[in-house]
């Protein structure tokens, strides 16, 4: 808790609060504590002790003024509690069972969106389940045993992510600030893919000490793929409350020359797996 906060006041200037700068350079970026403590009307001995991890039972009150003051997103004003609580000793307000295996339902629903590619996955991205065009999207993914297919792991260590993502520094950012939202949820095997990746030599690292914090809920995602070319493809996220399993699906609309690559890769995906 105290070192989210103290990264998140190091992101946002005077500017940015309505504050004047003042004179002469800052000595570290960002706001300085006494300004925060003004900002969310607590003494500034009082957010000391929070910084410091001294203070380790703030109130949900007391959050909501530092959210406020650091303008925090809804993501991360939520993972601030959830860490709040973590340092309280307190029972977590959201927790998720461990991930149980595919059920039924979501793996007919693989096969349903096809041509769309699918993918059911953990909280940590692990791969629990894909269907063949999944697969098919990401070149070499099924090259590793199923226990070693996490889709962040791709991203970071599998040579193929950097040119099959177009914009990769945005995909790897997302895949970060994704994984976040889990280190409450399922801490310990979030923190093992952390000290994997963290000791890899990539540039998860940097990005894991920058602490942002968002909720994969769909968006667009490019695509330079060695098969079918450069596609857009749209993605959403269905999350099942409960047990951490996710479906990430990628889809073009009918008609289009994202769903044509579409059909095209279905076709490819088909003549792999019946060799």
């Amino acid at each position: 808790m105290a070192e989210f906060l103290r990264i998140r006041r190091g992101s946002i200037g005077p500017a940015d609060v309505g504050l004047p700068t003042g004179p002469g350079s800052r000595r570290t970026p960002g706001l300085r504590r006494e300004e925060i403590a003004a900002l969310a009307g607590v003494s500034v001995d009082y957010y000391t002790r929070i910084e410091q991890g001294r203070e380790t039972a703030p109130s949900d009150a007391v959050l909501g003024a530092l959210a406020r003051a650091l303008r925090l997103t809804d993501d991360e004003h939520s993972h601030l509690l959830a860490l709040a609580d973590r340092t309280a000793g307190r029972t977590p307000r959201r927790h998720r069972a461990d991930p149980q295996p595919v059920r039924p339902g979501l793996a007919l629903l693989l096969n349903s969106v096809r041509p769309s590619p699918a993918y059911v996955l953990s909280e940590v991205n692990d791969l629990l389940a894909a269907n063949p065009e999944g697969l098919a999207l990401m070149p070499g993914l099924d090259d590793w045993p199923p226990a070693a297919r996490n889709t962040i792991r791709y991203t970071f260590l599998h040579p193929a992510a950097r040119t099959l993502f177009a914009d990769w520094d945005r995909v790897a950012g997302n895949c970060v600030a994704n994984l976040h939202t889990a280190e409450l949820t399922a801490p310990e095997r979030t923190a093992e893919l952390v000290d994997e990746l963290s000791s890899a030599g990539t540039e998860f690292a940097a990005l894991w000490r920058r602490h942002e914090v968002r909720v994969k809920r769909g968006g667009d995602t490019a695509f330079q793929h060695p098969v079918i070319g450069r596609v857009t493809l749209a993605n959403e996220v269905l999350e099942h409350a409960g047990d951490g399993q996710r479906m990430l699906i990628y889809q073009a609309a009918p008609g289009t020359s994202e769903h044509d690559a579409l059909t095209l890769l279905a076709m490819t995906a088909q003549a792999t797996n019946t060799r």
